[in-house]
């Protein structure tokens, strides 16, 4: 749950005092929240960063915005790896909004998928419910995120949750894919995530298909 001890809100970028605390943790986790799936339609609203402490910042976006320096200069340093659960479209939105290169990754969607191959249930809530033992409350999933000056205090919280527990889950998923030997191939797959976000704006779909 989020309290006002651990949670902020930013409007329009991250502040600096905030900039250097995400620039001294060397993992961050990070998601998004906007009007839909599809980035050159619908636009992004709010991001969301979690650091190890269980910090979380909320980013609110306004309409028609393309720059933000600080968050720009995050997550393009190499020095903090930014955790996503399904990086593929978190990065497409900030390259497409925000020209942003996102690197280095980690991607609890694909490590669940290499790592937990006794299910088919690779989805955030039950990710954290089998790893965390906690069951997240995703009622506020589809709701309305555009105007980011009055969400609610369930949208906040459900956007604070969707960050809060990915830092725990990413080191509980290394271990899994280390026990299996399948941390080199995950690697190899966060590295890619990048380009299919890249591809993904071009509007190309199943390239890789014969």
């Amino acid at each position: 749950m989020v309290t006002l001890t651990n949670f902020q809100v930013n409007d329009y970028d991250l502040s600096d005092d905030t900039l250097h605390r995400y620039l001294t943790t060397p993992v961050i986790a990070v998601d998004t929240e906007t009007m839909g799936l599809i980035p050159q339609r619908d636009r992004l609203c709010l991001i969301q960063l979690c650091d190890s402490d269980g910090f979380v910042t909320a980013i609110r976006i306004k309409l028609g915005q393309t720059e933000a320096p600080n968050l720009k200069q995050l997550m393009e340093s190499k020095k903090n790896l930014k955790v996503f659960h399904y990086a593929r479209f978190d990065v497409a939105q900030l390259l497409y909004h925000f020209k942003i290169q996102t690197e280095p990754i980690f991607c609890t969607k694909i490590a669940s998928k290499l790592a937990r191959t006794y299910t088919n249930s690779h989805g955030l809530k039950s990710l954290v419910k089998e790893l965390e033992g906690i069951e997240l409350d995703k009622s506020s999933q589809s709701s309305d995120w555009g105007d980011a000056s009055n969400l609610s205090e369930s949208q906040l919280n459900y956007a604070a949750n969707d960050v809060l527990y990915l830092i725990s889950i990413r080191r509980k998923l290394m271990t899994m894919l280390k026990r299996e030997g399948r941390w080199g191939l995950a690697q190899n797959c966060f590295d890619c995530i990048p380009v299919f976000a890249d591809l993904d704006i071009r509007q190309y779909r199943d390239i890789f298909e014969h």
